[in-house]
């Protein structure tokens, strides 16, 4: 999937399920491999990351499509905990 870096910025993301994810506020690069390696999100919707910071970096690897909006796989694992589940204790 090729397309100049410039037109992500601004982007509304959203899971292949339809849920909107947030904005695309800035990119991560990595310069050995001339390629994106992450989305900087910003305005992130509430209800999928315990995540009080301003925004959160999604690996690009994924990325399913980017056009007017980008569309990323639905990860729940990746997403918000829920509250009521205790954490486990590793031994």
């Amino acid at each position: 999937m090729r397309a100049e870096v410039s037109t992500l910025f601004g982007l509304n993301v959203y899971t292949d399920k339809g849920v909107y994810v947030g904005k695309v506020n800035d990119l991560v690069l990595d310069p050995n491999e001339s390629k994106i390696s992450g989305l900087a999100v910003g305005k992130i919707n509430p209800e999928l990351f315990n995540n009080t910071n301003k925004g959160v970096i999604l690996p690009y690897r994924w990325v399913i499509a980017s056009g007017d909006i980008i569309i990323i796989k639905q990860m729940a694992h990746s997403f918000k905990k829920d509250a009521k589940e205790p954490e486990k204790e590793s031994d």
